[in-house]
């Protein structure tokens, strides 16, 4: 490993259908308390599946400036909530410019899809006029732009497109910068706001959403629960936060991605036994180490079945003794935010050292794990945790964290 300097996460910010901020977000996670709630579309009627964990009542106007508002689409400006939260969190003065020596890195997998929504509704239905801003609001940087202009991060702005994987890839890439010294800081996560009406039919057309509860690796699972939302979180250096005197949540210490290179859809679990060996090994671990996994988990039939067997592949008969979760029935599936929400999730579980429920599990199922931390969270013991992000077109990402005192 070298010299190379260590990054911890100083900041944290959330915005999901649990409410505004982490602690909401934590709370409900540890306690099992679900976001998902019945789903009331515009200009639709009839779709199948009447659930997502959605925010209806997000009201941009009520936090950003009305510049802002009239050039962005909602996932630039959850991503500028969550932002927001995170930089305070990680005691930035308001006022101070992030600088040249700041990155900004925010993954989604669509990008503007409300804006996208609206207006092609307007050209081919209503016959309204098109919103002069539609493209740079629906183009997929505009999170990542709007953030830099909103900070002053005047380093590498850069958008991360890779489905479900989005997020753990920003994330992962900022931590190289760092590592590198391309960067002193970086601001990164993810955003995606997909519960469009169009959208939400395309979804229902895959046959992989759930008609009832999300059930993760439990027997009679059917399918994944839609969510939306925006995570932020502040990467420092070591001499970084050292200078500024922040005290870190927990310390970034490895990340592994790779590619199945097999099936647009079908998950394969070398590639994501491979992306977790990988990051344990960035991280400078053995996989004892590890002691809690963030499942991807989404409650589908082939991803869980997939990523149990990764698991055993990569922890061996030492998977029953670690504690792994999937709390996407709390968040919803948020998609391209996934990976940067689920690492919150992460680090707080770290901090507190309880593994948060699987909740809705109903009995274990042959061919996943036995015991996902079912229905209530688990004390534990936590140096290092991993969390799994593994999205269509075979993208695989594990990030680790492990408690900012540890060496």
């Amino acid at each position: 490993m070298g010299s190379r300097p260590r990054v911890f996460i100083t900041g944290m910010g959330a915005v999901t259908a649990l409410g505004l901020g982490v602690n909401s977000l934590w709370d409900a996670t540890r306690e099992g308390r679900t976001g998902v709630r019945v789903l009331a579309l515009p200009r639709t009627s009839n779709q199948q599946v009447k659930r997502a964990a959605h925010l209806p009542d997000f009201d941009a106007a009520t936090l950003l400036p009305a510049e802002t508002i009239r050039s962005t689409d909602r996932f630039a400006q959850m991503a500028l909530v969550a932002a927001r939260e995170a930089l305070a969190d990680a005691g930035w003065p308001a006022s101070t410019p992030l600088g040249t020596r700041a990155a900004v890195l925010v993954g989604s997998g669509i990008g503007g899809a409300t804006t996208s929504d609206i207006e092609h509704y307007k050209f081919y239905q209503s016959h309204e006029r098109t919103d002069p801003m539609t493209i740079p609001k629906v183009m997929p940087n505009a999170a990542a732009s709007h953030l830099s202009m909103a900070f002053g991060a005047k380093g590498m702005s850069l958008a991360v497109s890779s489905a479900c994987s989005s997020s753990s890839q920003a994330i992962g890439l900022g931590l190289m910068l760092l590592r590198q010294g391309l960067a002193d800081r970086a601001l990164v996560g993810g955003s995606e706001c997909l519960i469009t009406p169009a959208t939400f039919r395309a979804w229902e057309t895959l046959r992989v959403m759930t008609l009832r509860d999300c059930r993760p690796f439990s027997a009679g699972r059917d399918g994944m629960v839609l969510g939306e939302g925006a995570a932020m979180l502040m990467l420092e250096t070591e001499q970084s936060a050292r200078e500024r005197g922040a005290r870190p949540h927990v310390e970034l210490a490895g990340f592994g991605s790779t590619s199945d290179a097999g099936d647009i859809v079908r998950p394969d679990a070398t590639g994501a036994a491979t992306a977790m060996q990988l990051a344990i090994a960035d991280a400078g671990l053995e996989a004892d180490d590890i002691d809690y996994v963030n499942a991807h988990g989404t409650g589908t039939i082939l991803n869980d079945r997939s990523e149990s067997e990764a698991l055993l592949r990569v922890f061996g008969s030492g998977v029953d003794r670690l504690s792994v979760s999937s709390t996407k029935p709390i968040h919803g599936h948020t998609l391209g935010a996934a990976g940067a929400l689920e690492l919150v999730v992460t680090v707080k579980a770290t901090q507190a050292d309880v593994a948060p429920p699987t909740i809705n599990w109903q009995g274990p199922d042959r061919d996943c794990l036995r015991d996902p931390v079912p229905n209530l969270a688990r004390p534990v013991s936590i140096s290092a945790a991993m969390s799994n992000s593994f999205a269509f077109g075979g993208i695989n990402a594990s990030l680790i964290v492990r408690k900012a005192s540890a060496q």
